[in-house]
Parts: structure tokens; sequence; C-alpha cells
């Protein structure tokens, strides 16, 4: 490496922003998510005369979060990069920006690792392309829960619509978006940990069931491929984890008539809670909707959040 070269290093920096999400989307348990414009987490990489990486400060965690490399999704990601590439022994600093709640059901936990491996990619000068950064990524949020599943870590990345095929194999496809079709999520501020939405859930469920969800998700496809809203509106109705989950939720039934009501396609659970979400055609629409959801739980004495976004088809970015 010329002298020119480092110093050219000594002075890099990438800041990169990575978008929340919304996974399950009512009929796609564990197979289906979107990216949202806002909230977000964002990772600042740069070079560093000290060998290795190192996370030298995070923002926005009110301490919760530990700066060791090994205890933090957006580092593990981003150690997993560095040691696929051979460059463990790289100079490479860190600092995250926390922009988000934790036990939001708005994937914090993804939405920092891919933040972190993107940073790291793109302060190397790009070596991976974005699909192939989802293994490193899904090992850093897989690191917080457990689970390994991509329908957080797929959108954040990839940005849009994403349909997960399969888990295992990262068999991962963008969907068409409509163009008018807009989000609007609401976070009651509540803590739902999703263990226990998770060990709240059947371990079976009747064949019934299931052919009544497989209907669902293919005529959500459908209805994105055809840009019908109409049969996006009849799809979205989650029989597995929404029956289970909404006890979770205070008042959940009371948005989602309040949603349905005034106008929103269809209304379910944003991962494992507590955060709801509506799609909606067209941005006011979207807006009217996302504040009778707020006022429901603002009737209830609980302070919330409100996010209308179109669906992010980005996905991770630079910033800076």
């Amino acid at each position: 490496m010329g002298i020119g070269t480092m110093a050219n290093e000594e002075h890099k920096e990438v800041r990169v922003f990575a978008p929340a999400t919304v996974a399950n989307v009512a009929c796609g348990y564990d197979v289906l998510g979107f990216a949202i414009d806002a909230p977000g987490d964002e990772v600042v990489a740069r070079f560093s005369d000290i060998p290795g990486l190192r996370i030298t400060a995070i923002t926005g965690d009110n301490g919760k979060l530990p700066k060791t490399v090994e205890g933090n999704t957006a580092g593990v990601a981003a150690q997993d990069l560095l040691k696929h590439l051979g460059l463990t022994d790289k100079g490479i600093e860190m600092e995250i920006h926390k922009k988000m709640p934790f036990g939001s059901g708005l994937g914090s936990s993804a939405a920092s690792a891919v933040a972190g491996v993107y940073a790291v990619n793109m302060l190397l000068g790009e070596p991976l392309s974005k699909k192939q950064l989802l293994p490193f990524a899904m090992t850093g949020e897989a690191s917080a829960d457990g689970a390994y599943h991509a329908d957080n870590v797929g959108p954040s990345l990839l940005g849009g619509i994403t349909f997960i095929r399969s888990n295992e194999e990262l068999d991962i496809t963008q969907l068409p978006v409509p163009e008018n079709l807009w989000a609007a999520v609401v976070h009651p501020d509540i803590e739902i940990l999703t263990k226990i939405a998770r060990d709240i859930l059947p371990t079976e469920i009747p064949v019934s069931t299931a052919t009544g969800q497989m209907g669902n998700l293919g005529g959500f496809i459908c209805g994105l491929y055809n840009n019908d809203l109409g049969l996006i509106g009849r799809s979205l109705h989650d029989l597995i984890a929404e029956p289970h989950r909404q006890k979770l939720i205070p008042e959940f039934y009371t948005a989602k008539q309040e949603a349905l009501s005034h106008g929103a396609l269809g209304f379910s659970i944003s991962g494992a809670g507590p955060s709801v979400f509506a799609l909606c055609e067209g941005e006011e629409n979207a807006k009217k909707v996302a504040q009778c959801i707020s006022d429901v739980f603002t009737k209830n004495a609980i302070s919330n959040q409100q996010h209308v976004s179109l669906i992010n088809q980005e996905g991770a970015r630079v910033i800076s």
C-alpha cells in the first residue's frame, strides 16, 4: 500500500442509515417484510491505526448496548464480514447511533446489524453487493434473539417488499410495489419481548388455517404484481400469529376497526409487536389512518409515535 493510499484511509469515514421494517405483513409470517423511510439506525465506520474492529461510541441506547464487538449486532455482522474477507486485523472503528426504540416490532436489532455490515462494506470500497451481505447481517441479528429469519434484515438491507422462500438458503425476492401504496405505522410505548411473542404461538396449526394463510399470501403477492389494491386488502389477514398476539397489545381490535373504517386496506401487527401497521392507498389516507390508530392508544393513556411512509425501496444507504 502506498503512502498516498494510507493517508487517504486515515481520514476516510462512511455514515450509513438502515431503515426500520415491518415483518410478517399479516399474511406472511416469517417470510414477508417491507422497509419504511423512518425511523432507523445510523452507523459511522472509519479506518483506524489500531488493528481490529472496535466500537468506540453508542448513542440513543440509554446505556443498554455493549461496546464489545461480539456482544453487539452491528459488531457481530461487521466482524463476520471482515472474517470472510480475511481482514480481521484491519483497523476499523464504528460509532452506532440508535434512532429507533428497542422491542418495538420494527426490526431494531436487524437495522443495527444491517447498518454495521453495510458501513464496513462501503468503507472497504464495496467488495460485496448488497445481496451478498445478507448472511453477515443475518448472523448479526441472530446474535441478539437467536432466530434466523430475514423478514427484517432483508427489507432493511435491500429495500422494498421482500419475500423469503427459504430462510435457511436465504432465497429472497424483491416484489413489485404499487406506486401509491403507503404504510401507516404506530408504535405504542409498551414493551413486548420477542421471546414472549414467539412462545405464545401454537406449535401446530390446523390444515384449514394453513391453507387459508397460503391463500392470503398468494393473493397478496398477486395483488402486488397486478397492482390490484383491492386484492391486496382482501389478502391482508393473519390467521397464525395475530389471533394469539393481539392480547399483548391493549385495544388492538379497536385500533384495527378504526383503521379499516377509515379506509385502510388492511391492518395487523408489525413483527412481534407492539407496533401495528396499516397499508393504505395514498398519503392523505395513510395520515388519516395513522391518526385514528394513534387516537385509540392516546385515549387509553398509552403514548405513541406515528410513522407514515411510502414503501422504502432503497433500504440501507450512505448518508455522508
